[in-house]
């Protein structure tokens, strides 16, 4: 199997490393996914990810909370989950480097972009936590920036859906999934993909999207080989 891509930043949902128990960490699921990206990895694709913090923390839990403490509690998790990434794949042999926007250097490297690019061009996967370290942006939007700033090829987003939909297929059994979309249909038909500053971030840098389901973690490998699956994202629906 040949990689498509060179370089691509892998976005995974905090959820996705509960598995079926719903919050906190699933070992043996951290353990599935990461096979997938050693699978990538073998390939000799670049790889950087970002993970969410959802399976733990999740907007203010009330009203009453401040949504800068909140979004601060929730970059915290996901330290939680790139620590957890980390430690798997490296029981696998691969190199991993934590790159945190909140400096914590006992456990992990400050981001400087220079050294991002430099572990991925000796082949280390680089894991950024800590979201963009200011409140008010989500993990989506970190995705997106760290993309652009390390000129990655794609983003592969992975979801607890297998694409794109007109509604919630979840509810509607008669949902529409669209297999391609631009970044204006995602915007102007309020899509719940990403927020709109990830979405106008990649659209401004020309970097696609790959919408896809995490629920065989082999749709990683898939997507890296260019097969079609999900919804893809990109600046034009003709391309």
């Amino acid at each position: 199997m040949k990689a498509k891509y060179e370089r691509v930043m892998i976005k995974l949902s905090g959820e996705a490393l509960a598995g079926d128990q719903g919050f906190g960490i699933n070992p043996s699921t951290v353990k599935d996914i990461c096979t997938s990206i050693k699978s990538v990895y073998d390939l000799g694709v670049e790889i950087s990810i970002v993970v969410g913090g959802g399976n733990f923390w999740r907007g203010r839990q009330s009203d009453e909370m401040d949504k800068s403490t909140a979004d601060y509690m929730g970059m915290l998790a996901t330290v939680l989950n790139a620590l957890a990434l980390q430690d798997s794949l490296e029981g696998m042999g691969i190199p991993v480097r934590v790159q945190t926007a909140i400096e914590m250097r006992e456990i992990a490297e400050p981001y400087i972009k220079r050294k991002a690019v430099r572990h991925l061009e000796k082949n280390r996967i680089v894991i950024f936590a800590a979201g963009t370290g200011n409140p008010f942006f989500t993990t989506d939007t970190t995705a997106a920036l760290r993309a652009a700033e390390i000129d990655a090829n794609i983003i592969l987003l992975a979801k607890n859906v297998d694409a794109v939909y007109d509604s919630d297929p979840n509810i509607n059994p008669d949902a529409k999934k669209y297999s391609h979309l631009s970044y204006l249909d995602v915007i102007n038909r309020g899509l719940k993909v990403m927020d709109s500053t990830a979405i106008t971030l990649c659209m401004d840098n020309h970097i696609p999207i790959l919408v896809f389901g995490l629920n065989d973690p082999k749709n990683i490998l898939r997507a890296i080989s260019g097969e079609k699956i999900g919804t893809l994202i990109n600046g034009d629906k003709n391309e």
